[in-house]
């Protein structure tokens, strides 16, 4: 550890842009380390060089005729070129979109139909791809114009002129430029949304939610400790990609405002490596690390107790833990198994956020671990039935709420729907008025997730929405079922149904539901393969369980719209007529 150290509250009208440059005059020896993709090698730069590199990029955006206010999107991996676009963007006064690389969509067509989507849809300037980018846009869009698609020839045509790959960025001579000065209300960038139409919602974040979300989460997380993180704290180390709030907020710019050394591990290293990730816990003075119950219970998994060995995880301060439902047997196994190398059970860290929040909403501010309480019952009692994780209580200047059907406050233990109210709530979703509107209602973001409260901390029970939250990711139902269609066919007569059920420490899962005239085993046999294949390659998910019924079996409101809930409590009540079902 380092020890204290002079800190410099930055000003309530700091940009993102300043938070950079304050970082490397403030911070000059403490900066950014990533790694390769097996984990192995790290590049680490200074904050100063990253300041320096970040402004080389802000150049060469400007060599492309990049203004203020521009959106510009970012399709990349955690790495250096995807850091520098950002961080470039930012400094150049545009309006950074990162958006996941090909590879966690499945590349091919489904990220080039994304990225040209949401490049028409934000009106992007410019978007920043990878090296294959291009070649495969070309072959779709030769595709498209044999199949006379003029539609997706127009929009695949528009994204070849707007995305720039890597290679041709980098080689691209800066220009200089004048540094805009926007105030602390106008949009720093956008975070995308899960999407309920396909494509995602961009959620317009100003200067003054990301500065407040990062100074309220240094405090909240150093509240046990008696002083905020940046006294006590020498780093991070994270996989959480970066396209992610809980990666880009959560990481990087908390890392920035609290002048943090973050080692940041590519997701895919993770998955394959997940000893990597709790080795460097203990290599870099006093750490922190935040990840969603998945990544706990894949080391759990993954880590046998023979290669456990050697491991030191005492210097690990705090484990947050959020962005999908908090599973208690995922905490205690966890705890279980890594306390005879170090950890302790208090450093568990549960939280509550979303992008609309900025990332953080409520946080575990009492260090005391896990802590749990009964679902209540209809009545607000303790219902005896599933256990539900604490969350703790919100961040600094945040007003939370929980608010019933008929509009009231919902009382001790009562579940409501969660409002959110503070500095750190968004402005607006990026030219969508309409779904601005319902999601904002007189200062209040109303959230769409189901909780309770109890003395004066929160404790989430579900979701109002359809959204499937699978393993940190966000999903709507229809992204699953129209790959499950696609395969049946039947020009839309024949549906399907998609929704998530909870086994064990694994958490939350995915299963389907189609209908289908098909009778033959082999072929339903061969069906469920290409479901599978398609989603895993669409969605990179993988589907627990896809099951077929007759057509009309599944159960649709009167205007033929699914029914997913009532889909759902058949599935698990064995009350629906399958003719086949495949598990993974």
């Amino acid at each position: 550890m380092h020890g204290k150290r002079s800190f410099r509250e930055p000003s309530p009208d700091s940009t993102v842009a300043d938070l950079l440059i304050r970082a490397a005059s403030d911070f000059p020896d403490r900066g950014l380390a990533i790694f390769d993709g097996r984990g192995r090698r790290y590049e680490r730069r200074t904050y100063p060089e990253v300041l320096a590199a970040a402004r080389q990029s802000a150049g060469r955006w400007a060599a492309f005729g990049v203004e203020a206010g521009d959106r510009v999107l970012v399709s990349l991996p955690t790495s250096w070129p995807m850091l520098e676009a950002w961080l470039g963007a930012s400094l150049r006064g545009a309006m950074p979109v990162a958006l996941s690389p090909g590879a966690a969509l499945g590349g091919g067509r489904s990220h080039i139909e994304k990225v040209s989507g949401l490049m028409k849809r934000l009106e992007a300037r410019h978007g920043i791809v990878g090296d294959g980018f291009s070649r495969d846009a070309d072959q779709l869009l030769q595709e498209a114009r044999e199949a006379s698609d003029d539609e997706s020839a127009i929009l695949l045509h528009q994204a070849l002129g707007k995305a720039i790959t890597v290679g041709r960025f980098q080689e691209t001579s800066p220009l200089p430029y004048d540094a805009p000065k926007p105030s602390a209300e106008d949009t720093a960038f956008l975070q995308l949304t899960s999407g309920s139409t396909g494509l995602p919602r961009a959620v317009q974040i100003p200067h003054r939610s990301a500065l407040h979300n990062a100074l309220a989460n240094d405090r909240a997380i150093g509240f046990p400790h008696g002083a905020p993180t940046h006294q006590w704290a020498d780093s991070m180390v994270s996989w959480l990609p970066l396209h992610h709030d809980m990666g880009l907020i959560g990481c990087l710019f908390l890392s920035i405002y609290a002048g943090l050394d973050l080692w940041l591990f590519q997701g895919t290293t993770f998955l394959a490596r997940p000893r990597l990730w709790l080795d460097h816990l203990g290599q870099h003075g006093t750490s922190f690390a935040p990840a969603p119950n998945f990544g706990y219970q894949l080391c759990l998994e993954r880590i046998g107790e023979k290669d456990r060995q050697g491991l030191d995880l005492s210097s690990w301060r705090d484990a947050m833990t959020g962005a999908e439902m908090v599973r208690p047997e995922t905490i205690r196994d966890f705890c279980t198994a890594f306390e005879p190398y170090g950890f302790r059970p208090e450093v568990f860290r549960p939280c509550y956020g979303l992008a609309e929040g900025t990332l953080s909403v409520t946080f575990d501010q009492q260090g005391r671990g896990l802590r749990t309480l009964p679902l209540p019952d209809s009545t607000g009692e303790a219902g005896g039935g599933q256990e539900i994780a604490c969350v703790g209580s919100p961040i600094d200047g945040t007003e939370v709420k929980a608010v019933l059907p008929d509009g009231r406050q919902a009382e001790k233990g009562e579940i409501g729907e969660i409002c959110v109210k503070g500095p750190s709530v968004f402005s607006g979703y990026w030219n969508d008025p309409e779904a601005t509107a319902e999601g904002l209602i007189d200062g209040w973001l109303h959230t769409g997730d189901l909780g309770f409260f109890s003395s004066g901390e929160l404790y989430i029970t579900g979701r109002l929405k359809d959204i499937l939250i699978i393993r940190g990711h966000n999903l709507m139902p229809h992204e699953i079922e129209w790959q499950a269609e696609a395969v049946v066919g039947g020009g839309g007569a024949l549906r399907s149904g998609a929704f998530s059920v909870t086994r064990g420490g694994a958490g939350e899962e995915a299963v389907v539901v189609v209908e289908t005239t098909e009778k033959d085993p082999e072929k339903l046999a061969s069906m469920a393969g290409d479901i599978r294949r398609r989603v895993g390659s669409s969605l990179s998910l993988v589907l627990s369980d896809i099951g077929f019924v007759r057509r009309g079996k599944i159960p649709k409101t009167t205007s033929g719209k699914v029914q997913r809930r009532q889909l759902k409590a058949l599935y698990r009540s064995g009350g629906l007529d399958l003719i086949g079902r495949f598990d993974a």
